[in-house]
């Protein structure tokens, strides 16, 4: 068969299932209002969560770069693109999250990719919860390490695959004194978390798994995407709020997100970003990133870290609040209710909310025709559908921003109110 024709069919059936994606442009920068298709609509799809990804101190922080260090980096970080705002970024991104040290990498997909390949291996077991990111399961995949799955948010079923996996880990006196070789495939076991699950959008029970961790002698890396930026007192994420950041072994974040920028971190001791740098190869082998991003990103960490950014994380928690509230009432009034919210239904941490609102509709097609009714009405909100989520599990994902006005969600709850579902 040739590769047109399997293309073809490929397509066809994706079609017929509802799956079918397509690109579209947005013409104008990011915020809560976008020109899609020609179109202006109001953004309910976005992870700029803080508004900072159109915003002047980022703007002009990339201009400057772009003006000193000009626009490609030119290679690898290991070669000769290393460019001056690295280091800058690097130290603002360690004193940020409280580490010793960290590292940044092309895209928060390569940070985990790269970070689990260069710290497990064949001979090792990687623990995963059901609903972990792509690039998490990739990373796994990846690594040739023995790859074993918790139901959402399961701390039992945790705990026994934990157990399972210390009876096959070598003695654990050669462990205590040091003798194992330094490299993967001796036996570790690395449990691997979002704090914010991107699709559900609940909480992980961070306590309890960092308690079974040092339980059975596990290290634990957790994945902050959705969260940096928005949680804790500094903002720095859900180990922070929960009071556990000193248990963590490797903090995962992208600058994508509340960052407003692109890229992705690592956070944690010297000895393992020095290894990362040296074994990580989503690192080694990619361009570094552009002078101007890197620069923007150093920004956006100052302003998280300062009475702005504090103002910043009170008004988008406002929004979602007025969000989260409207969708409660409407559910409950004599109206036609909109579809069911997930309010953290297995969340362990009910005090912290998320951005993430996700509308369960179940059938693909559904989900398709309410988010096209609801662009008909001026909102963008694309539908989530099979394999980013479940088959049978299609949904509207709603985000807020600090950019979203409350006339906004206002209208958005009239638009939902008026869906055919």
């Amino acid at each position: 068969m040739q590769l047109d024709a399997f293309a073809a069919i490929a397509l066809d059936d994706l079609r017929a299932s509802g799956l079918l994606r397509q690109l579209r442009s947005i013409d104008g920068p990011q915020g809560s209002c976008i020109v899609v298709d020609g179109r202006e609509v109001a953004n309910f799809s976005s992870n700029d969560y803080l508004g900072l990804a159109n915003d002047p101190l980022l703007r002009e922080a990339a201009t400057r770069a772009i003006e000193r260090y000009g626009v490609g980096a030119g290679a690898s970080r290991l070669v000769c693109g290393n460019l001056a705002p690295y280091a800058e970024l690097e130290k603002q991104l360690a004193v940020f999250k409280g580490k010793e040290a960290a590292v940044v990498f092309g895209s928060g997909y390569a940070a985990n990719v790269g970070t689990i390949c260069a710290l497990v291996g064949k001979g090792d077991t990687i623990i995963l919860d059901k609903l972990d990111h792509a690039s998490i399961v990739d990373g796994a995949r990846q690594s040739g390490a023995t790859i074993r799955v918790y139901p959402h948010g399961d701390l039992n079923k945790l705990e026994k695959l934990l157990k399972a996996a210390s009876e096959g880990i070598s003695p654990a006196a050669n462990r205590k004194a040091g003798k194992m070789p330094a490299l993967p495939g001796n036996g570790r076991v690395l449990i691997v978390t979002e704090t914010v699950f991107s699709m559900d959008g609940d909480i992980a029970p961070l306590r309890e798994i960092a308690e079974l961790k040092d339980r059975y002698g596990a290290w634990l890396m957790i994945d902050e995407a959705h969260a940096t930026g928005l949680y804790g007192q500094q903002g720095r994420g859900v180990a922070e709020a929960l009071g556990v950041e000193d248990r963590i072994d490797v903090t995962l974040g992208t600058l994508s997100k509340a960052l407003g920028c692109a890229g992705g971190f690592v956070c944690g001791s010297r000895a393992l970003v020095d290894l990362l740098v040296n074994r990580a190869r989503s690192l080694i082998y990619s361009t570094a990133l552009p002078p101007a991003t890197v620069a923007a990103a150093s920004a956006a960490v100052q302003f998280v870290m300062s009475d702005g950014g504090h103002a910043r994380r009170a008004q988008l928690w406002q929004r979602v609040g007025e969000l989260r509230n409207a969708l409660n009432l409407q559910s409950r009034s004599d109206t036609p209710p909109a579809p069911s919210p997930v309010m953290n239904r297995r969340d362990a941490c009910p005090a912290l909310p998320s951005t993430i609102i996700p509308l369960l509709l179940g059938d693909e097609a559904r989900a398709v025709e309410c988010s096209r009714q609801l662009f008909e009405r001026g909102f963008f909100v694309p539908a989530i559908r099979f394999p980013t989520v479940a088959r049978g599990a299609a949904r509207l994902r709603l985000t807020v921003t600090a950019a979203h006005t409350s006339e906004q969600i206002r209208a958005l709850i009239e638009a939902l109110s008026g869906t055919n579902r």
